[in-house]
C-alpha cells in the first residue's frame, strides 16, 4: 500500500487523500504546463470500475469525446496509480487535439506565396493541395518515365520552417533546407531533391520492373515502389525469397528458398556452387538463372493454380495477407500450409516436441515426420 501511495505521489503530487480511509482523493491532474481541478470517490472496497471521476468544467469540456475510453480504463487498470497515468496520457492527447482544432490560420501572404510557388514550379506537377493549404502532393517522373509522388506537410510557419515530407522510396529521404530571409526554400527546391533521389534509384526499379514483368510474384501481391522483397515462383510450391539491396541492386541479394526440403536443398546447392558466375553487368534476374540454373515460370503463360495450392489446414490461399511458406518434405504428399496454421496444428498433438524455434511433428494429411522452423514474425 505504501508502495502504491509513493507511486501515486510521484505521478500526480497534487492529488491527495482526503480522508484515512484513501476513498475520497482531491486536488489537480497535470498537463500540458496547466493544472486540472478532480476529486475521485472510491468505494469501500477501492475497485475502481465502481468510482465516480468529478472534475472542473474545463476539463470535462477538454475529456468531452473520451468519456467511453475513460469509463472502459476504470473498468480495467488494476489500480489507482494505473488510472491516473492513463488519464494523463488521455488528457495529453485531448489538450494536443484542441490546439490543432482551433490554432489560428496563416496570414495571407504564407498562402499567396505558395500560389507563387506552385506557378514557378508549374501546376502541371500539383496533384492535390487541401483547403487550408497545409498538405500538397507533388508529382515527378524519373528518367524511364515512372510516376512517382510526393507527400508535403506544411506548418504554419513555412517557409522558415521545413515540411514534412512522405514519399514512397527504399531508402531515406531527407529535405535540405535554407531558412534564412535571404535565401528561402521552395517547392521548386524539395522538387528538384526528389527528382535527384529519383535518379539515384532508377537503376533499382530497373531491376524489380524486369523481375515483376517476367516472373510470377507471389508477395507482395501489390508491391510499392519501396519495397525491395520479392517473393518468386520457381514451380510448385517452390519459391524464392530476394531482397534487393536498393544501393547495389545488381550485386547478389539475400536469397531464401521456401518449399519442401527435397527440392529446395539442391537450389541451395547450385547457389553456392554458381556463385562465381554472377556478373554485375548482368541483370539481375539473368543471373539468378544462370546460377540456379533454371527458367522462372511467366505469368502470362501460367495459371495460378499450376504451381500454387491452398493451404491443407485453414483451405485458403491468403491468410492475413500471407500465403502458405510450409511444405510438407514427403514428395508423395508436399501439401503446403501457412506458417501460423501449421504452428496451432502442432502445438495442439500431444507427440510435437519443441526445440527452441524449431517444431518437431506429424503433418496433417500423410502424419510423415514435418519440421517448423519459425521465423521472426509472430505467428
Amino acid at each position: 500500500m505504501a508502495a502504491a501511495e509513493a507511486a501515486l505521489l510521484r505521478q500526480c503530487p497534487l492529488l491527495l487523500p482526503q480522508n484515512l480511509e484513501k476513498t475520497v482523493y482531491e486536488g489537480f491532474i497535470s498537463a500540458q504546463g496547466r493544472d486540472f481541478h478532480v476529486r475521485i470517490l472510491l468505494p469501500e472496497d477501492l475497485q475502481l470500475k465502481n468510482a465516480r471521476i468529478l472534475c472542473s468544467w474545463q476539463l470535462k469540456t477538454i475529456l468531452d469525446g473520451y468519456r467511453q475510453i475513460l469509463n472502459q480504463r476504470l473498468q480495467y487498470s488494476p489500480d489507482l496509480v494505473s488510472f491516473m497515468m492513463e488519464l494523463k496520457m488521455i488528457l495529453e492527447v485531448a489538450l494536443k487535439n484542441k490546439q490543432e482544432l482551433y490554432a489560428p490560420p496563416p496570414p495571407p501572404h504564407y498562402y499567396s506565396c505558395l500560389v507563387e510557388e506552385i506557378e514557378t514550379l508549374g501546376w502541371d506537377k500539383l496533384v492535390y493541395v487541401d483547403t487550408s493549404f497545409s498538405t500538397i502532393k507533388l508529382k515527378a517522373k524519373d528518367t524511364s518515365g515512372r510516376e512517382h509522388l510526393i507527400t508535403l506537410k506544411l506548418k504554419t510557419k513555412y517557409p522558415t520552417e521545413s515540411p514534412d515530407c512522405y514519399v514512397d522510396l527504399p531508402l531515406p529521404f531527407s529535405v535540405s533546407w535554407t531558412p534564412q530571409v535571404s535565401s528561402y526554400s521552395s517547392l521548386t527546391d524539395i522538387h528538384s531533391q526528389f527528382l535527384a533521389a529519383l535518379e539515384s534509384l532508377k537503376a533499382f526499379w530497373d531491376v524489380m520492373d524486369e523481375i515483376d514483368q517476367k516472373t510470377w510474384i507471389l508477395e507482395p501481391e501489390k508491391p510499392t515502389r519501396s519495397a525491395t522483397m520479392r517473393r518468386i515462383a520457381i514451380g510448385n510450391n517452390v519459391s524464392v525469397n530476394i531482397d534487393v539491396d536498393p544501393r547495389h541492386p545488381t550485386m547478389l541479394p539475400e536469397c531464401f528458398f521456401l518449399g519442401a526440403d527435397h527440392v529446395v536443398k539442391p537450389l541451395g546447392i547450385k547457389l553456392s556452387k554458381n556463385i562465381h558466375m554472377w556478373d554485375p553487368e548482368n541483370s539481375l534476374l539473368q543471373n539468378l538463372k544462370n546460377v540456379l540454373e533454371i527458367e522462372f515460370p511467366v505469368r502470362a503463360t501460367l495459371e495460378k493454380s499450376d504451381f500454387t495450392m491452398d493451404c491443407g489446414i485453414c483451405y485458403a490461399y491468403r491468410l492475413d495477407g500471407a500465403i502458405p511458406d510450409q511444405v510438407c518434405d514427403n514428395f508423395q504428399c508436399g501439401q503446403p500450409f501457412h506458417q501460423t496454421c501449421l504452428y496451432e496444428w502442432l502445438r495442439g498433438l500431444m507427440t510435437s516436441r519443441q526445440s527452441f524455434n524449431i517444431i518437431f511433428g506429424e503433418c496433417p494429411y500423410c502424419s510423415k515426420p514435418i519440421t517448423l522452423k519459425m521465423s521472426g514474425r509472430k505467428p
